[in-house]
């Protein structure tokens, strides 16, 4: 592994290394040149949910599939009744959207939960990122989701992630985990005053061989499970 110059870097990669997982990570503050690092890929699949905000994503299988989509929100929204999650597995259209209990720290609260869509980028979009060979071979692709505060809880700046890229045979996306700034998916905390009914969106990127492409997303936070979530397809 690269030596590790920055304390961020360094946190990041601990948080990385709980999962056990292949995560590409970068750092780019102001679009400035900085060091970027890789784990080791994981020798199994992952299983649990890491404690950490940063979520990670396995070793992607090659699809033979080459196209690539992306599909607009419908708008609907699936309502759990009786106040629970939905089931884990449980597979919904981009743009519904799922109500479910979220926590962050000691807040907790309930959000609804919509994947909008899934946005094919550039490999030249991550020149400001430096990661050289590590995406030598990859796509990136945007996921946009959009978080609503469905509960009494101010939810201010706490954080709504764990949201990973699946490829179109099922398998898990690899991860892009950007430290600063990266305006083609920005992924920010909730803004202050994230009272009921409040919403914000945000965006998490998913790394594809070219051979294939991402065609879904899983949220894995909590009461969910890495490769065991909520998904959006």
């Amino acid at each position: 592994m690269k030596p590790i110059r920055s304390s961020r870097h360094a946190l990041a990669l601990a948080s990385l290394a709980a999962v056990g997982a292949l995560t590409l990570t970068a750092c780019n503050d102001d679009a400035s040149s900085s060091d970027t690092a890789t784990t080791p890929p994981a020798t199994g699949a992952p299983a649990g949910q890491a404690a950490s905000p940063s979520a990670a994503a396995t070793t992607p299988a090659a699809s033979p599939s080459a196209a690539a989509t992306t599909r607009a929100a419908s708008g609907s929204a699936s309502i759990p009744a009786g106040g629970t999650a939905p089931a884990a597995g449980t597979t919904l259209k981009l743009g519904d959207a799922a109500t479910i209990p979220f926590s962050s720290g000691s807040t907790k609260g309930t959000i609804a939960l919509a994947v909008t869509s899934i946005e094919k980028g550039d490999p030249a979009d991550l020149t400001s990122l430096n990661l050289g060979d590590k995406a030598k071979g990859l796509v990136p692709y945007y996921i946009h989701y959009k978080v609503t505060n469905a509960g009494d809880t101010d939810l201010s700046y706490t954080s709504v992630n764990h949201m990973k890229g699946l490829l179109a045979d099922g398998t898990e996306a690899q991860e892009l985990m950007v430290i600063g700034s990266f305006p083609k998916c920005k992924s920010e905390s909730l803004p202050k005053g994230f009272t009921n009914g409040q919403s914000a969106t945000s965006c998490a990127v998913a790394m594809s061989p070219e051979a294939s492409k991402v065609a879904g997303a899983e949220y894995w936070g909590e009461p969910y499970t890495l490769g065991n979530g909520l998904n959006w397809k």
